[in-house]
This record gives structure tokens, C-alpha cells and sequence, in this order.
């Protein structure tokens, strides 16, 4: 639902600036630091409404990339620990929950002090 009004919305744009610039059409000096043109005003109008959309559009297609990329990690990331955690419940009554609860932390802990040490930052020091 949310797309159909965001085509709508776009489609209501793109009418009001066609109107706009159709009604400007007188040409206009255009100072491009060096050299002065005379540009139709519609043309202006136009080439920079398009200028902004692909800006806009290419943003967007940068961001839904990175949110794909972090999904992707994430979803490895939670298989990883489902292959851990089903592995220490396949090795029987001789692993007890207590042992897996303090093994996990460990691990985390170790994780912790990766990162922050890629960050320039000790772990102690927070």
C-alpha cells in the first residue's frame, strides 16, 4: 500500500513540475562559471528535475544494496550460531546447560574485544 502512494505522490510531482515548466518557456542566461548560455527556462527546469531524481533514485539503490549486504551477514551470522548451539545439544547428556553458558559469553567477549580492537578502542577502556 505504501508503494502504490509513493508511485502516486511521484506521479503528481512529475505532472505539477511538466505543468510548471511548460508554462515557462522564455529562455533564460545561464552562467556555467566559464561560459554564459541561453537556455529555455523549460529545459532548465526540466534537466535539473531529472539531475535530482537520479541522484535521489541512485541513493536509493545504494541504501537497498547495503541493507541487502547486512541481511545477507545476518542471516549467515544466525546460522552460524544455530550450528553452535546444535552442536553442543548433539554431544548429549555430557554437556550441561551451564557449560554452554559459560562458553557463549567467552565468546562474545572475545568477539567484543576484536571489534573494538579494529576500532582503535581496548575493550577495558569503555
Amino acid at each position: 500500500m505504501k508503494m502504490q502512494w509513493t508511485l502516486i505522490a511521484g506521479l503528481v510531482f512529475a505532472l505539477l513540475t511538466g505543468i510548471f515548466a511548460v508554462i515557462n518557456v522564455d529562455s533564460v542566461q545561464v552562467n556555467l562559471l566559464f561560459n554564459t548560455v541561453q537556455i529555455p527556462l523549460i529545459l532548465l527546469i526540466l534537466g535539473c528535475t531529472l539531475i535530482g531524481g537520479i541522484i535521489v533514485g541512485s541513493y536509493g539503490i545504494f541504501r537497498q544494496y547495503r541493507l541487502q549486504r547486512e541481511n545477507k551477514q545476518l542471516k549467515l551470522r544466525v546460522t552460524e550460531l544455530e550450528n553452535t548451539a546444535s552442536s553442543y545439544s548433539s554431544t548429549g547428556s555430557s554437556t550441561t546447560m551451564e557449560s554452554f553458558e559459560t562458553t557463549v559469553p567467552d565468546r562474545i567477549a572475545e568477539t567484543d574485544s576484536i571489534q573494538s580492537g579494529r576500532k582503535g578502542n581496548s575493550a577495558d577502556s569503555l
